[in-house]
């Protein structure tokens, strides 16, 4: 069996040498997992593995053994693949049995025949994912798994794609241009969606469609490939990704770390109009897919590889600084826990400081931008979601740079944001929720298609006056769901299908926001900058790196503690409420308790406690008595705006 780097090279020999030893005995599936898992688990292992993000596609060896790091936008439907099949040599008409997993295409010696009619061969079923790198991905993350990824990759001179290399950057600019190409296979490519077979016995002449429209039957995409990221502006590969296992445990918008085999041959960007056309005229059931949709579901393999799952982990965040996964009770992690939270004390008074800055010396304000930037929805009780703090930072200078600032420092914090510029426009014309098109048969993403725990943050002092048109008020309506509700409902045309999330979003505004939020805290400057942008730059100099990534596991880390409150504080909180009705009872309302318990409870989880106590009890009263005395101050000198 093929050993050394062998596994990151030729995985499938790897995979060739199990299936030789156990033959169609379904145990040599799992040893294969296992071998995988096993090997990972080596010393930084997973360093010395190529990530499709890090690395430009045709630095990457084909059939090799890569990672990516990526968010589910599409599930495509379920297709077949021989999973065993036989060829036959012409010559000796000997018989070689072959593994059809993790191939798009069935290997054929000079000599050997398929065997279609073989009693041996099995056919499977695998599911494809379209999968793109996490949106809104902050620019530190990046940086960190680059610096941390240990694999050494060259131009790879073994395959040579249909189109000129170039990195992922230049791709958005290139325009796909026709070309023929000559490809003599002796081979069979696996089946596609509607389950057929297209093999090729003979060197065939294939030609590729070209997306300027000669055709009739092709498709009027955005140049080069509309490549259906929700973001604006996102850079990086998608994937087609075939996963063979418990894709029942994945769904649409998990974030994944995937493991597999890189699938880059050219046949997989080829779509023969005449075989096509042959096979409607043989069984017109065989041609149900549209130009359209095959367009869409086989891409150039240049532009979107294919990516054969060996292993696959749902990520609970993306934050390289920490452990993967923050549940699991390994010493490695209970280390890293504990020791950070035995020093967050002092790490939560320099956040507060850096922040208080940020906010232009405004301390109060800043102390609720951290509850804001730890909160999760941890449960749902019926459908209100628990957990959500939705912050409206009012007092904003209108038509100025400061969220555009505000937003910068937050991008060096968490691990992946957005900021939506809420511009008539930008509301009228850009697509919010995700829709379905049945015509290509894809989920065609929009702006609010994000993972949990992004960061949103909407900048509402932009906006003027102007007329919202019937897209904008749906954009309105779906951005206030997204808000109360934490969902966002994507458009099957005939239906609309509730996707719940747990989006972090703040509102920037100068008056009161047009939106719905949890918390309304008015922004009191101490000071002006006379330059925003020389003054963000400073205070983001200033920070040690050091200091920013405690600062970035801190706001990572608490969102995944436990939190109780214990019978006795719940006794307390009870009478304390009762006492406070009685002295007034318009003072505070059921609605306003259950904003002072969740203050309290993000309150809590900061100082790194993980139940409540008397002292942050009294702690979330008093900031919630100090924001609501500036909003009522602020109420009297400007009427009724607030």
């Amino acid at each position: 069996m093929p050993c050394g780097e062998d596994w990151l090279s030729h995985p499938l020999g790897i995979v060739q040498g199990f299936f030789a030893q156990n033959g169609v005995s379904p145990d040599w599936e799992k040893k294969v997992i296992d071998y995988f898992k096993e090997k990972l688990k080596e010393n930084n292992a997973p360093k010395w593995v190529p990530s499709l993000n890090e690395v430009p596609l045709h630095y990457l060896k084909p059939n090799s053994f890569v990672k990516f790091r990526c968010m589910i936008q599409d599930m495509f439907d379920p297709e077949f693949y021989m999973g065993v099949y036989e060829t036959v040599n012409q010559n000796t008409k000997a018989r070689v049995l072959h593994f059809g997993k993790y191939r798009d295409v069935a290997e054929c010696g000079p000599q050997q025949e398929l065997d279609l009619n073989s009693p041996r061969s099995t056919t499977l079923e695998r599911q494809t994912f379209y999968c793109v790198p996490v949106p809104g991905e902050s620019t530190w993350i990046k940086e960190a798994y680059v610096n941390a990824n240990q694999a050494r990759v060259s131009p790879s001179t073994s395959y040579t794609p249909s189109r000129h290399k170039r990195s992922y950057e230049d791709d958005e600019d290139m325009d796909l241009q026709p070309h023929k190409q000559k490809d003599q296979h002796a081979g069979a490519r696996q089946a596609g969606s509607a389950g057929g077979l297209q093999w090729c016995g003979e060197p065939k002449r294939l030609e590729t469609e070209a997306s300027s429209g000669q055709h009739p039957n092709s498709l009027h995409l955005s140049s080069p490939f509309d490549l259906n990221f929700p973001l604006p502006g996102e850079k990086g590969p998608a994937c087609l990704v075939k996963v063979y296992e418990d894709w029942d445990g994945f769904k649409v918008n998990d974030v994944l770390e995937l493991y597999g085999v890189l699938s880059v041959d050219p046949v997989l960007s080829v779509l023969s109009t005449d075989e096509r056309d042959a096979s409607a005229l043989l069984d017109p059931m065989e041609c149900t897919d549209t130009a359209e949709e095959q367009r869409v579901h086989s891409p150039p393999a240049s532009l979107v590889p294919r990516i054969h799952v060996i292993l696959a982990q749902k990520l609970q965040h993306i934050n390289p600084l920490l452990p993967a996964c923050l549940n699991k009770e390994e010493s490695r992690t209970c280390k890293f826990v504990s020791a950070f939270m035995s020093e967050l004390s002092p790490v939560r008074a320099e956040l507060l400081g850096f922040l208080t800055h940020a906010l232009l010396g405004d301390s109060l304000a800043a102390e609720y931008l951290i509850l804001h930037l730890i909160s999760a929805v941890y449960t749902r009780r019926d459908v209100l979601p628990l957990g959500k703090f939705t912050v409206n930072l009012s007092g904003c200078p209108r038509n100025s740079t400061f969220t555009e600032h505000l937003y910068r420092i937050i991008q060096h914090l968490v691990p992946a944001s957005f900021r939506l510029q809420m511009t008539i426009e930008n509301m009228n014309h850009l697509k919010f929720t995700p829709h379905k098109d049945y015509t290509a048969n894809r989920l065609v993403s929009g702006l609010l298609q994000l993972p949990n725990n992004t960061s949103l943050v909407i900048d509402e002092t932009l906006l003027e006056q102007g007329q919202l048109d019937t897209p904008g008020v749906h954009n309105v309506t779906a951005l206030s769901n997204l808000i109360t509700w934490q969902k966002v409902d994507y458009d099957f045309s005939y239906h609309q299908m509730e996707f719940p999330c747990s989006i972090n979003v703040l509102i920037t505004s100068e008056g009161r926001s047009l939106l719905p939020a949890d918390c309304q805290i008015h922004l009191q400057p101490q000071l002006i900058p006379p330059n925003m942008e020389e003054y963000t730059n400073s205070l983001l100099s200033a920070v040690l790196p050091s200091v920013l990534n405690k600062f970035r596991i801190y706001l990572t880390l608490l969102r995944f503690l436990d939190y109780s409150i214990s019978d006795e504080i719940t006794k307390a909180v009870e009478d304390d409420f009762v006492e406070m009705r009685k002295n007034d009872p318009q003072s505070i309302t059921a609605d306003d308790l259950h904003q002072l318990l969740v203050v309290a409870r993000f309150l809590s989880l900061s100082a790194g406690q993980t139940t409540l106590s008397r002292e942050r009890w009294l702690r979330a009263k008093q900031l919630e008595s100090l924001r609501r005395n500036r909003l009522q101050q602020q109420k009297c000198v400007n009427g009724n705006e607030l």
